[in-house]
């Protein structure tokens, strides 16, 4: 927990959105910081790891896997690709694109796994394993809110 800083608790503002927002840019930020050394971001070493697990898959898979829109998802694909970590191939017809992982990818995602592993004991320890629970029912249900 040496990358939590005493600042709790936070004043929580009147709108349930923006603790949210709030919540989410400071757990991004933790988990952002322990990565570091992968040299991946907490958003690419989701998309990486889940493209790992589909083996190879088309934009729109992909997009919807992750739950991003088309235009985020090249967006964020960029860097990964430029990196060597993906890459996209021509896929069954002209529109559409086959993503796979290449080796770097696939090791990349081996190392930043490690440390995801320790940026996930370290909610554990700061929150609580029966309130993550809780937190991840109710992220659950709010992500419902739109299918």
């Amino acid at each position: 927990m040496k990358h939590i800083k005493e600042v709790y608790p936070k004043p929580p503002s009147p709108c349930y959105c923006l603790n949210l927002r709030r919540a989410s840019r400071a757990v991004t930020q933790l988990y952002d910081e322990i990565l570091k050394p992968s040299g991946l971001t907490v958003a690419q070493l989701a998309l990486l790891s889940n493209l790992e697990v589909a083996e190879q898959a088309t934009i729109n898979e992909l997009s919807k896997i992750l739950r991003v829109d088309r235009t985020t998802l090249n967006r964020n694909m960029k860097p990964l690709v430029d990196a060597g970590f993906i890459e996209i191939n021509p896929g069954k017809d002209s529109r559409t694109r086959q993503i796979k992982l290449t080796k770097e990818g696939k090791d990349v995602v081996a190392s930043g796994m490690a440390l995801w592993k320790e940026a996930q004991g370290t909610m554990k320890e700061y929150v609580g394993k029966e309130e993550l629970a809780m937190l991840k029912q109710l992220l659950s249900k709010l992500e419902a809110l739109v299918p």
